[in-house]
């Protein structure tokens, strides 16, 4: 199930997604006034290739301040003018799209992590299915696996495969490639498959190990999720976490249940919404007091990663007053010692408590309810 923690990670991934779009687009405007001062030649007149070199450096120069948001006198040459303008346009109209772009998306790759659980759970009944027609090997304590036979009958599991649009019937020459390679070589299995009557505990032992060494262990069907998924390697722990609890679920009556994503979905999905779109546009103060408070470093030669903590943290603390301030930097400290650099930790604490104070005295961000606990 998905924790704040998590959702956090996700909107960090997509917000390190959308910086780099940005960086891309920048390299866009500059290709931009390259275009516009290349030499036509399909022009009749003399082409002045080294007045043109002088233009497209001047524009350059002046793209590149006005990017930055630098004021700048506008310069006497038109065509200097109308380069830099269309390139600053050009910038502007893909940051929107991106923006937009990834807005839709950031929901729709949380709610991925569902999908993909579904499909680790129906692929066990469609190895079984395939391992059925396997005349060289006894696979009827497989058909007879209890949790097996719970997963076919499944409605919750067969409606939530439906909504995403379908289970391993189209990849049968996939799965039964990973019956051959993956199972079928695996001693666990073959010992289990062997056993003249195996016994509940016997039965459990088979399916978690299928799930946890053969599925989502270091295997080739591992390897094509990881393939499918951007970040497999954090929807992995989530995702095997679900299918343990799935697991648990089993009883006598035979039945097990799906495991939610969330326990209230609205709710998280609202935070996902409002702190991306926060993170993403956040106001031109937040990234002065960071360059004010970075001033021994180069705010561009940040590692992104740190960029995109301290976004994330300050438009945490600016949009969402009842979380404590100190919960806040505790938590992308976490995520600093994690995905970022060595020394990133300390430079992130260091920096957002120091902003936090300031932000807080001015009364620039204020907490309220639960997050008034830790801010007195």
């Amino acid at each position: 199930m998905l924790n704040r923690r998590t959702l956090r990670i996700k909107i960090m991934q997509t917000l390190f997604a959308y910086e780099q779009c940005q960086e891309a687009d920048f390299l866009l405007g500059f290709d931009s006034i390259e275009d516009f001062f290349r030499p036509d030649l399909n022009s009749m007149k003399v082409q002045d290739k080294e007045l043109l070199k002088g233009q497209r450096d001047i524009a350059t120069r002046l793209f590149e301040k006005r990017f930055k948001g630098d004021q700048t006198a506008e310069n006497s040459d038109p065509r200097i003018e109308e380069s830099v303008t269309g390139a600053l346009a050009l910038v502007d109209k893909l940051k929107k799209k991106d923006y937009a772009y990834f807005r839709k998306h950031i929901v729709l790759e949380v709610e991925k992590i569902n999908t993909l659980y579904c499909s680790v759970l129906n692929l066990v009944p469609a190895l079984e299915k395939v391992a059925s027609l396997d005349k060289r090997l006894s696979t009827k304590n497989f058909a007879a696996n209890p949790f097996v036979e719970a997963l076919r009958e499944n409605s919750d599991l067969r409606k939530e495969t439906l909504r995403a649009g379908g289970d391993w019937d189209q990849r049968t020459d996939l799965v039964r490639g990973w019956w051959r390679d993956c199972l079928k070589t695996d001693k666990t299995v073959t010992e289990y498959l062997a056993l003249p009557r195996p016994s509940t505990e016997e039965h459990t032992q088979f399916i978690k190990h299928t799930f946890r060494k053969v599925i989502l262990g270091k295997t080739t069907i591992n390897a094509w999720f990881e393939e499918q998924d951007l970040w497999w390697a954090e929807d992995h722990g989530i995702i095997r976490s679900m299918v343990d609890k799935t697991l648990k679920s089993l009883g006598e009556h035979g039945r097990v249940e799906l495991q939610k994503l969330s326990l209230n979905w609205e709710e998280d999905k609202d935070f996902v919404e409002r702190l991306f779109s926060a993170a993403a546009q956040l106001d031109d103060e937040y990234h002065k007091l960071i360059a004010t408070h970075t001033k021994n470093w180069e705010v561009d030669r940040l590692p992104l990663t740190d960029r995109v903590i301290l976004h994330m943290a300050l438009a945490e603390m600016k949009t969402f007053h009842n979380i404590p301030v100190k919960v806040t930097i505790n938590e992308y400290i976490e995520l600093a010692k994690e995905y970022s650099t060595p020394k990133s930790r300390q430079f992130i604490n260091g920096i957002l408590d120091v902003i936090s104070k300031e932000l807080l005295r001015t009364g620039k961000i204020r907490k309220s309810g639960r997050g008034l606990i830790d801010n007195k």
